[in-house]
């Protein structure tokens, strides 16, 4: 093996330590320090420099440069929406320029199924996609460590959705009359595609559930004899999983709404607020008007959906004094709300957000890219497996 067959190898070591070292210094921190992710950026691009140049592909060097920019930019985004902080923007740029493309280390197979699984798009969108879905369990745990130890009321509501099962098993049946209809005439359809079946399922569960009870009942029983007698074992196995789906995604959705909200919380007076701390609510004024925008933008969609007011969404909200950033709260951030507070025009506490540790579940992320590959790519594959 020559020497710029290591490189690959190389670079995939050196990102697998900066994550550990990531996970360790943000849970124990708090941050991910910039003593390692601007030498990682210089080191990766330095990296790619040199496969360029031993392979002759100089357009490699240009391409890793331009994904690194594009991963700082999509980064920077996220950090002013506010849902990454600036270490986790470093370290993906970082990432991004010691792996611009899937590091091909190994391969293997799985019932003839190849893995790792490719994307068609920069191994640094798969690391970013996986690293999102690998927050999912590692928020739950912290979530549920939090709940436990400070706030168990919240362990109720997070699996309230396990002890509403008639209502989870009716939904069930319903979605399956949608999806045994939307089977039945696919093949008939011009087009086929898994989007298509996706938005005719939605679109059937919608309609089924806005008849009247007992037409419901009767159609729901009906098409669901119908599918026994076609095919009993799959049919008793997909209501099973779709029944189990249906639990874990409303259990994800509470965790990811209101349980991890009042999780991720605390109360404190503005006395005791430090630099760095992160607000929960935008605080705005408008005229006189001193006030806490504690809606979120989807609870913001459905009130204007239900009052048919757009502006609950576009309206401006006045003046921006502060804001969520993870970036959190700056000095005169904390001097403006003791003003505030000492005029009587706010209270004299103030909701803290607790940041959740983003760089473990980028560690996480890495792993699976590596060793399993893309799961959005896996996911669609599955699903078009079920579907055709």
């Amino acid at each position: 093996m020559i020497i710029m067959d290591y490189i690959p190898l190389i670079a995939t070591i050196i990102a697998l330590l900066a994550c550990i070292y990531a996970s360790y210094s943000d849970l124990k921190r708090g941050i991910i320090p910039n003593k390692l992710t601007f030498p990682l950026i210089g080191v990766g691009l330095v990296l790619n420099g040199v496969y360029s140049f031993l392979t002759g592909n100089f357009w490699f060097i240009i391409a890793a440069a331009i994904i690194t920019v594009v991963i700082f930019a999509l980064g920077y985004l996220f950090w002013k929406m506010g849902a990454w902080a600036g270490g986790d923007v470093k370290l993906f740029t970082a990432l991004a320029a010691l792996l611009a493309i899937y590091p091909p280390l190994f391969s293997y197979k799985i019932f003839n199924y190849q893995m790792p699984v490719y994307a068609n798009y920069p191994f640094p969108f798969t690391l970013i996609i996986n690293s999102i879905l690998s927050m999912l369990p590692f928020l739950l745990i912290f979530v549920l460590y939090i709940a436990i130890r400070n706030k168990p009321y919240l362990l109720q509501e997070l699996f309230a959705p396990v002890k509403d099962y008639r209502k989870n098993f009716l939904v069930t049946l319903v979605v399956t009359v949608a999806g045994t209809i939307t089977f039945n005439i696919t093949p008939y359809l011009p087009i086929k595609s898994i989007l298509i079946s996706l938005i005719l399922i939605f679109i059937l569960s919608f309609v089924i559930n806005k008849l009247p009870n007992l037409v419901k009942a009767v159609l729901v029983a009906v098409i669901i004899f119908i599918a026994l007698y076609q095919n009993l074992q799959v049919t008793i196995t997909g209501i099973i999983i779709l029944f189990i789906l249906i639990v874990v995604i409303e259990i994800i959705r509470r965790l990811l709404t209101k349980v991890s909200k009042e999780a991720l919380q605390d109360d404190y007076k503005i006395e005791e607020l430090k630099e760095g701390m992160i607000a929960a609510n935008n605080l705005y004024q408008n005229g006189d008007e001193i006030y806490y925008d504690d809606k979120s933008f989807i609870g913001k969609i459905r009130e204007a959906l239900q009052t048919g007011d757009i502006s609950k969404i576009t309206a401006p909200r006045g003046k921006l004094l502060v804001s969520t950033l993870a970036a959190g709260l700056k000095n005169e951030d904390i001097d403006l709300l003791k003003k505030l507070s000492s005029e009587n025009k706010i209270s004299d506490t103030f909701t803290v957000k607790k940041g959740v540790p983003f760089a473990p579940s980028i560690l996480i992320g890495l792993l699976i890219s590596l060793v399993i590959g893309d799961l959005a790519i896996i996911f669609f594959n599955v699903l078009n497996w079920i579907l055709y």
